[in-house]
């Protein structure tokens, strides 16, 4: 077994998450963060520490150091240690809706998946449901179909080989709708045989349209595996049921109200390319009221 260490000065504020993940995927142990990887068949276990605010330690055990260096490196864009946030804070510091959440928490990130697969499964676990049904999910899957850690318990997502080899009605009856059950099954089957690659870059574009063309698929779930798989933080979820009724108080004062995902888009224009921090933070603003008067 081959331990590496990394020793990171982040590129900007940075608070290291305090508590596990709601899929259980991530865990924190006396500040400690443990993550499971794969790098193809070789598991790679990942801590993370932060000694000191400028000092982020990363620490990866595995067979080999490719393995090792693999983990650390997706663990480093999961956790955005290494983005610089600077002109996003001094963009929108005054901003009069997240102005005051931007001076409070500057180190507030975006939070990202080290796969972009396991971006997009939990993304469909999640259209139309609460959170909390949305984890029981997310759990289920990855204690059926994931890989785990026999000297520390931990668990990785399942990758899209092994969801792919699932018949709908088993990922069904891990409580998936039926039709969530099938764009899950078919997008693993795409990535599994390379039909849409998954990587982020200049070319993710072509690899969302090939997935809008999945029945179950649409502008949320895509829009989800961009920010929190593919480090896109010009890439909100406009559709998401949260924003169409905050913009709809924020626009006309009704708590009941709702406007249509054009609506969001058109009025988080003003922060790109930031819409998904910036969305992020507004949420925040939101819940202290004054920082919506």
């Amino acid at each position: 077994m081959r331990e590496l260490r990394v020793e990171v000065a982040p590129q900007w504020s940075f608070r290291l998450p305090a508590r596990d993940s709601l899929d259980g995927l991530f865990r924190v142990r006396g500040g400690v963060l443990h993550r499971l990887l794969h790098a193809g068949e070789t598991p790679v276990v990942v801590r993370v520490a932060q000694p000191a605010p400028g000092r982020v330690v990363f620490g990866a055990a595995a067979a080999d150091r490719d393995a090792a260096v693999s983990g650390i490196d997706r663990m480093r864009v999961a956790l955005g240690v290494d983005d610089d946030l600077r002109p996003f804070y001094d963009r929108f510091r005054s901003d009069p809706l997240i102005g005051r959440s931007v001076r409070r928490r500057p180190h507030l990130r975006l939070f990202r998946r080290p796969e972009p697969f396991e971006a997009l499964a939990w993304a469909i676990t999640e259209q139309l449901i609460e959170v909390g049904r949305a984890a029981q999910i997310q759990r289920r899957l990855a204690a059926t179909l994931g890989r785990r850690c026999p000297d520390t318990a931990l668990r990785d997502a399942p990758d899209p080989a092994r969801v792919a080899a699932t018949s709908p009605a088993r990922l069904q009856s891990l409580d998936l709708s039926g039709g969530r059950s099938r764009a899950l099954h078919r997008a693993a089957r795409e990535v599994a045989a390379g039909r849409i690659d998954l990587a982020a870059g200049p070319g993710a574009e072509r690899g969302w349209r090939r997935l809008r063309a999945i029945p179950g698929i649409g502008s949320w779930t895509v829009e989800m595996l961009a920010s929190t798989g593919q480090g896109r933080y010009d890439q909100l979820p406009a559709g998401d049921l949260g924003y169409r009724k905050l913009v709809a108080r924020l626009r006309t004062g009704d708590p009941r109200g709702r406007v249509e995902e054009d609506e969001v888009r058109d009025f988080f224009a003003p922060y790109a390319p930031w819409g998904a921090l910036a969305g992020a933070h507004l949420v925040g603003a939101a819940r202290g009221a004054s920082a919506l008067v």
